[in-house]
């Protein structure tokens, strides 16, 4: 009988592609507070960090009461469009679906997200995609410190019972990489997120489809349990 896994899952950029609301919404962040939105590479850049974060690095020459404002128009505007655009606004990545029911149906396998999304947010995804029964384990921004910290993966290890060694991270930026080193798992970076490769260099395994993953996990913690 094979030892429990856990296999953890970023969202933006790795299981859906929400880079036009994530957008949208910055645009309302910065309409906010009458300031001037960086390029969409910029924005892009730092996906995957709660917003309290992202936003402050986005626009280091404001005020914390400014950075409060522009957060909450963030939010807003992405429930807006959200509410609006029902599931076909954030749509999976090709062959996502398929590679979360090939892993969630082997016995062994616990799935697990761990996201800078709000709770809301994430359960309006899952739901909206008819993926929530697969994930045992939701970590988000609500209740732990931002990617890198690896606070979300202690949590999702603990609730699981299953260990470093047995478990792996996958996502598309450095934030999800660092913050499975962090945490002493293995992390698998996807090639169509937001990060480019090169940024990604600390991954144990680099995929560049969906259909990858789940071989990509059978390697990497095969590797990990016999190092």
């Amino acid at each position: 009988m094979m030892q429990p896994r856990l296999v953890i899952f970023d969202v933006d950029g790795t299981l859906s592609d929400s880079q036009g609301h994530i957008l949208a919404a910055m645009a309302d962040a910065f309409a906010v507070v009458d300031a001037p939105l960086p390029p969409r590479e910029v924005v892009l850049s730092i996906v995957g960090l709660s917003l309290e974060v992202a936003i402050p690095r986005l626009a280091p020459a404001l005020t914390p009461e400014q950075h409060a404002a522009m957060v909450a128009g963030y939010r807003a505007g992405f429930r807006s469009r959200r509410e609006a655009g029902g599931v076909a606004a954030t749509p999976l990545y090709p062959g996502i679906r398929e590679a979360v029911e090939v892993l969630a149906a082997q016995e062994h396998t616990v799935l697990g997200i761990a996201t800078g999304k709000s709770m809301r947010g994430l359960e309006a995804l899952l739901d909206g995609q008819g993926l929530r029964h697969h994930f045992f384990t939701l970590q988000v921004a609500d209740h732990h410190p931002s990617k890198p910290h690896p606070s979300m993966l202690l949590t999702a290890m603990s609730e699981t019972g299953i260990g470093p060694e047995r478990s792996v991270m996958i996502g598309d930026t450095s934030f999800d990489m660092d913050m499975a080193r962090a945490a002493g798992m293995p992390g698998i970076a996807v090639g169509w997120g937001y990060h480019p490769a090169t940024e990604l260099g600390s991954a144990t395994r680099h995929v560049a489809t969906a259909a990858e993953l789940p071989g990509a996990v059978d390697a990497v913690l095969e590797r990990e349990a016999t190092a």
